[in-house]
């Protein structure tokens, strides 16, 4: 019961609260979402995975996971957080779910820890997923090019201004054809704005 017991419950009982098991808990979750994110998502680069763990391991997310489990019905609370409704705090709800993660983390292992987050928070993943921006322009073009028969898209990037002051500008190409044209302060930032104004135009 450690791990459903709150720490205004543990000051008034003389027991053990959940604080550490949070702790530990947190971590696991940190890890196995972005297992789960590497592993069933590989078009996502660096920052996108990124973006998407953040999207899910937060406060919000947890206690959503928390209410689907039921967890505001069995944490164990203090007379003053129970007179308040305290059970409704999402920060409640979130630290209970991680520290519920670490319990099955000490007890079972971290494969079954991982299954266990996959199953509450792999729908949430899905969301995040599916959000604007979890995969970068480049890669999304890419992947349009490549499955059109087109191959990947070329660019060609050129520098403009004095070298205090650069602005890159970049062209970019598939099937030899220009589709967009982009602009920004690295070569980087000038590609993926030229990625992005072709993905909004690859079928106009």
């Amino acid at each position: 019961m450690t791990a459903m017991t709150h720490s205004s419950y543990a000051a008034e009982h003389d027991v053990e609260s959940n604080e550490r098991l949070e702790f530990l808990g947190d971590a696991v979750v940190d890890l196995a979402v972005a297992e789960l994110i590497v592993r069933d998502y590989p078009e996502l680069n660096e920052g996108g995975a990124s973006l998407v763990r953040s999207r899910v391991v937060n406060e919000s997310s947890l206690a959503d996971a928390a209410r689907e489990l039921g967890l505001g019905h069995v944490v164990r609370v203090g007379r003053g957080v129970h007179k308040e409704n305290g059970l409704e705090r999402p920060s409640l709800l979130a630290d209970a779910f991680e520290a519920l993660v670490a319990a099955i983390f000490l007890e079972r292992g971290y494969e079954c820890a991982r299954d266990f987050v996959g199953d509450a928070l792999g729908r949430i993943v899905e969301g995040a997923i599916k959000e604007p921006g979890s995969v970068d322009p480049k890669t999304r073009l890419r992947q349009w090019s490549e499955a059109r028969g087109t191959g990947a898209p070329t660019y060609d990037v050129t520098a403009e201004g004095p070298s205090h002051d650069v602005n890159f500008r970049a062209g970019v190409y598939v099937g030899g054809e220009l589709l967009a044209r982009g602009q920004g302060r690295s070569k980087k930032a000038a590609e993926a704005d030229a990625a992005r104004r072709a993905w909004e135009l690859r079928d106009a």
